[in-house]
């Protein structure tokens, strides 16, 4: 056995040595709580000036990206240190006292709302052609529009004060249950004891039996949790509703279309399009059944491998051809997976304890992000390994922008991870060695596909439905069940024979404070960067600048001007999103003629 080339472990330490007992991490949240009162006090001291000088905006702004910067920092620290041991109790008191911080710094920057709305109209625009505010005017701008829109800066600090021992605990309860679950399987003839994460990988098992069992076993223990669960999300939305009606507004989805500086228009004509096109997606799962043995596909045979021997991948030989094929676009690029790789910037090994999925963070004050995932050798683990070196590249090319420039949305965040995963899925069809390889590649594609167009839509679904029945009352978990089964049923238009009614309970993005309906944002990204991929394999190696200067200006306009800007597109028409699907169909076509019986 060959020494291993890339550590499957990342680096901490280099950011706070000693992990979450580091005095240094300590001494820095303790200055960064310092810090945000003293920006606290500035930005009131801002708000009394008639009017305030350029001079002052600029130095209190200033003040208030670096209190972001380390914020950023100190968040991400206890990220990664929470998802690689779930049972780290040292830092989960963190991350609550981080939440704190996070109330402090929103009622600092509810402050600076306040002054922001203080500017008479008269003063505004020239405050913004001031050559030092210039390059943050669009965040100023979006701020100061959004502050309008909100509850009185007494009010809505009081809110944020509120949610961190309310809104924000019921979130974080997710942690708690999951890092508590222990799945029970068998394995040659033992009964051993998985994580939520580990046993989620089960369902890629070729073994069917394998598969059908560990899904038995994880809807069972989901159950047995389903009443806490319950009671968080019902918490979770009831926060969220009462705060909206509050605020006046009428829809659940203001906020999310908000973050994502997306209008409804353009949400609605993408699930449109997707919703038209899904029949050709039933066509893939009709014939993967079929090669499966089965009359109909279930939940647990969404991820499973074709028959045949899966291929497995070691570590090094997948973080090579990452970097190559990042090579064949832009050596930049590739150059900047490479340092993530020999840096150990990616926690990847394979071990009992840590939390399930995959991430990317980023650590602003140090300019270097952080990959966590599980990587079991498999076809799946090489994209999710691509797609995580996306999101870490696209902080790289904004790492010189100032902190409220780099401000980009969900939806293009997933923009960039997607468009380097196919790049490297795209290049592994290419050298397949087989026939066999080619089809189990195109099969994993098409998997995601069926993710984002089927699974998130279904998600989606739910989540509306969920969010109009809570408006009556609190929603049981027999109801809450019946809506999922729902929501999954229209989604995958009635295409399974099992489903997955306590996703609801199980599924982590349902419980994330920070981001209301963390779904259509991924659906948005997939078939975004799907367009500019297909617009980078017409145009060639020039195409490398263009798209640089795309994910730069990710923090700086709406992703309608962005893809008018970048693309010349316009996302309220069905037009660019057909395009986009047709080229994730292409898939569709090949995977019947590979599989063709002669």
């Amino acid at each position: 056995m060959g020494k291993q080339k890339y550590n499957m472990k990342w680096d901490l330490d280099s950011f706070f040595p000693g992990g979450s007992a580091s005095p240094e991490f300590e001494q820095f949240v303790n200055d960064l709580s310092r810090r945000i009162d003293e920006l606290k006090r500035d930005i009131t001291k801002l708000a009394t000036l008639k009017p305030a000088t350029p001079d002052r905006w600029h130095e209190t702004l200033t003040r208030a990206q670096e209190a972001t910067s380390r914020l950023y920092q100190a968040s991400a620290f206890v990220s990664c240190l929470t998802a690689q041991d779930v049972k780290d109790e040292k830092a989960k008191l963190w991350r609550g006292r981080l939440t704190q911080l996070g109330a402090a710094y929103r009622a600092a920057m509810t402050a600076m709302d306040d002054a922001l709305l203080k500017v008479p109209d008269s003063d505004w625009a020239g405050l913004l052609q001031d050559e030092r505010l210039q390059p943050i005017a669009f965040f100023l701008e979006e701020r100061r529009r959004h502050a309008k829109e909100k509850l009185s800066p007494e009010m809505e600090t009081l809110a944020g004060d509120l949610s961190v021992d309310g809104y924000h605990a019921w979130g974080q309860l997710y942690n708690t249950v999951v890092g508590r679950i222990q799945i029970p399987v068998e394995e040659k003839g033992k009964t051993v004891h998985l994580s939520v994460g580990q046993a989620s990988n089960r369902l890629s098992h070729p073994d069917r039996r394998v598969r059908q069992s560990t899904f038995a076993a994880l809807e069972k223990a989901w159950s047995q949790e389903a009443e806490l669960c319950a009671a968080s999300l019902n918490h979770l939305a009831g926060y969220r509703l009462n705060l909206y009606r509050h605020r006046g507004w009428d829809s659940v989805l203001k906020e999310p279309l908000d973050d994502n500086r997306m209008s409804a228009e353009t949400l609605e004509t993408m699930w449109q399009v997707i919703e038209k096109n899904k029949p050709r997606l039933i066509y893939y799962m009709d014939r993967k059944a079929l090669l499966l043995g089965v009359d109909a596909l279930s939940w647990y045979d969404l991820s499973a491998p074709l028959p045949g021997e899966e291929k497995q991948i070691p570590y090094d030989e997948a973080a090579d051809f990452i970097v190559e094929q990042f090579g064949h676009f832009d050596p930049e690029m590739a150059k900047f997976a490479r340092h993530a790789f020999e840096n150990r910037w990616i926690e990847a090994e394979d071990r009992p304890g840590k939390r399930p999925g995959g991430f990317c963070t980023s650590f602003k004050l140090s300019r270097q992000s952080r990959i966590f995932m599980t990587y079991a050798g498999t076809a799946s683990n090489v994209s999710t390994l691509a797609h995580e070196l996306g999101h870490a590249y696209h902080q790289h090319v904004m790492n010189d922008l100032p902190e409220f420039a780099q401000d980009y949305a969900m939806n293009v965040a997933e923009t960039a991870s997607t468009f380097a995963e196919l790049i490297v899925t795209d290049a592994a069809i290419r050298h397949a060695s087989s026939a066999k390889e080619k089809l189990k590649l195109v099969e994993d594609k098409l998997q995601r596909a069926v993710a984002f167009f089927m699974d998130i839509h279904a998600r989606f679904l739910f989540e509306t439905r969920f969010y109009e029945r809570r408006k009556q009352g609190p929603v049981s978990v027999e109801e809450l069940n019946a809506l999922m089964l729902q929501a999954q049923k229209d989604g995958f238009h009635h295409a399974l024979s099992v489903y997955h009614p306590y996703m609801w309970a199980s599924k982590l993005h349902f419980y994330i404070t920070g981001a209301p309906f963390y779904n259509f944002p991924y659906t948005f990204g997939y078939l975004f960067s799907t367009g500019i991929y297909a617009r980078a394999q017409a145009e060639g190696p020039s195409f490398a600048r263009k798209y640089v200067a795309l994910l730069r200006d990710t923090g700086r306009m709406t992703v309608e001007d962005l893809a008018k800007k970048h693309l010349g597109v316009d996302l309220t028409q069905p037009e660019f999103w057909q395009s986009a699907v047709d080229t994730v169909l292409e898939d569709v076509d090949l995977f019947l003629e590979l599989t063709e019986t002669k």
